[in-house]
């Protein structure tokens, strides 16, 4: 693996020596796992129960236009990280790439926010499940559906990373043949070829469509937008163990903004056509009453709502299981580098971080069961916190890259020993910066409106903010580290 030298020894303090393992983790995720990791990484509940929300709230054009802006960003992103990847191939990803590009305490902060953000999304997966399970099952416990599942995640992860890889591969396969059956559905019943009357535009002409509710409607869909493409990122951590990651990453990548615009930008325009965004169930959470249910059952296809609840379970377990596996080689990566405990560090002969895995489950676990308990009032605030940590990883990956190309000018290094140039360098980095600062700071605009701010909505809302800066500054002040020198920044692959 390219770096793992360079990666343990190095630490916030310096370079100290770290014991060598005796094996690494095993490459072996192909080029297809790879495509479909951060494919499934942007197809979920976000596509299949969000976007209807977004129509209700926004107009098909407001969620058009914001799903739109939000994919731009994120295509950067991965453009900048596949750029970073590609060139140094390692499992932990940005918090590797901001210890040797900005400063180790930067490192630290990002890598244990990204942890938290994923063990914290295994608990919220466990608890989708149990509502998915009781359409079907409606007098089981669902502790034992989250057990199962649990279970289930933890082997798929615990076996050896092709096993993940494969599973990923599947999961992701099934979403995407789903998302394609509706929108070729979709442009039959629009064009009225599936018999019937041709529903046209009309639905864009209705109320105020197709923006509806102006540009603070709009701003509230870039939240949920940010929301439904967290996950594509995984691409970066799954670098450390791709074969020949010079040209699996830029491969994946180079697909990834086509992706965003069928699966996401089509989807949503055929929702649009097809329901008047003036329809309530778009609003609702429920799965019988799912956008692709609604449109699935106006197609005539039978037990639409099964079909869709079987998709939806599909995508939760496809996130959980890829949650756990981010985060346990986030967890596994702090450890090799000294920023977090040793034993967390070790590999068995597979070249499966088991320890970091059994952490990351338990943790997981513990927050799922907080759900279960005191109204779920502690669970709520853990969500909250997590739902930040997704874009704080986002603006570290564009600060990365940004340094990154700055120290690589300042040490006189030439692009053509990069595998992979992101285009637009350096508009693609700084737009993504902006655009991800101006949604976290929007995040709960609304609680600073009206006669009195609403100080309970702004602190559920922004906790992820200091949580990350005391990790930041704490670990600053601790081991001393400072702001790195262009021409000091590691870049050796």
């Amino acid at each position: 693996m390219h770096s793992t030298e360079e990666s343990n020894n190095h630490s916030a303090a310096g370079t100290v020596p770290v014991q060598k393992e005796t094996n690494d983790l095993k490459r072996n995720l192909k080029a297809r796992h790879l495509t479909m990791i951060s494919l499934g990484g942007t197809i979920g509940t976000g596509l299949f129960l969000a976007s209807g929300g977004a129509i209700h709230t926004a107009g098909p054009g407001g969620a058009i236009v914001s799903y739109l802006v939000i994919g731009i960003m994120v295509y950067f992103l991965m453009t900048s990280l596949a750029e970073m990847g590609a060139y140094m191939p390692v499992a932990g990803s940005f918090s590797t790439y901001a210890t040797k590009f900005v400063d180790p305490s930067f490192g630290f902060a990002l890598g244990w926010n990204y942890w938290y953000n994923w063990a914290i999304t295994i608990a919220a997966e466990l608890s989708a499940v149990t509502m998915i399970m009781k359409f079907w099952f409606p007098h089981t416990p669902s502790i034992i559906w989250s057990a199962l599942f649990l279970v289930i995640m933890f082997l798929l992860n615990y076996l050896s990373v092709r096993g993940f890889g494969e599973a990923e591969y599947w999961f992701a396969l099934i979403k995407v043949i789903t998302v394609i059956i509706f929108l070729i559905f979709g442009a039959l019943m629009i064009f009225g070829i599936l018999g019937g009357e041709t529903i046209g535009v009309k639905n864009f002409t209705i109320g105020d469509a197709p923006f509806h509710g102006g540009f603070m409607a709009m701003l509230g869909i870039f939240m949920a937008a940010g929301f439904s493409f967290q996950g594509t990122e995984l691409l970066g951590v799954a670098a450390g163990e791709t074969e020949d990651p010079g040209k699996s990453i830029p491969k994946a990548v180079k697909t990834v903004f086509w992706r965003i615009l069928l699966f996401y930008v089509l989807a949503i325009l055929a929702i649009g056509l097809i329901i008047p965004y003036t329809n309530g169930n778009l609003a609702s959470d429920d799965v019988t009453v799912s956008p692709f249910t609604i449109v699935f059952q106006k197609a005539g296809i039978a037990f639409a709502a099964s079909v869709m609840n079987a998709v939806i379970l599909t995508a939760v377990l496809s996130a959980g299981n890829s949650g756990m596996y981010a985060s346990t080689r986030m967890l596994w990566n702090l450890a090799r580098e000294g920023k977090a405990p040793a034993f967390l560090g070790k590999l068995d002969k597979r070249g499966v971080p088991v320890n970091a895995l059994i952490i990351t489950s338990l943790v997981g676990t513990l927050a799922f069961l907080a759900s279960l308990f005191g109204d779920g009032t502690v669970y709520v605030w853990l969500l909250n916190a997590s739902g930040m940590s997704g874009f704080i990883a986002w603006l570290g990956i564009a600060i990365c890259h940004y340094r990154f190309r700055r120290a690589f000018a300042a040490q006189g290094k030439s692009l053509d020993v990069l595998p992979y140039k992101a285009k637009l360098f350096p508009f693609g980095p700084l737009f993504a910066f902006a655009v991800c600062a101006f949604v976290v700071l929007g995040q709960n605009y609304s609680a600073f409106m009206g006669d009195h701010v609403d100080w309970y909505g702004v602190i559920v809302s922004y906790i992820g903010i200091p949580l990350f800066l005391a990790l930041w500054l704490g670990y600053k002040f601790t081991k001393k580290t400072k702001m790195l020198h262009l021409k000091d920044c590691d870049l050796s692959n």
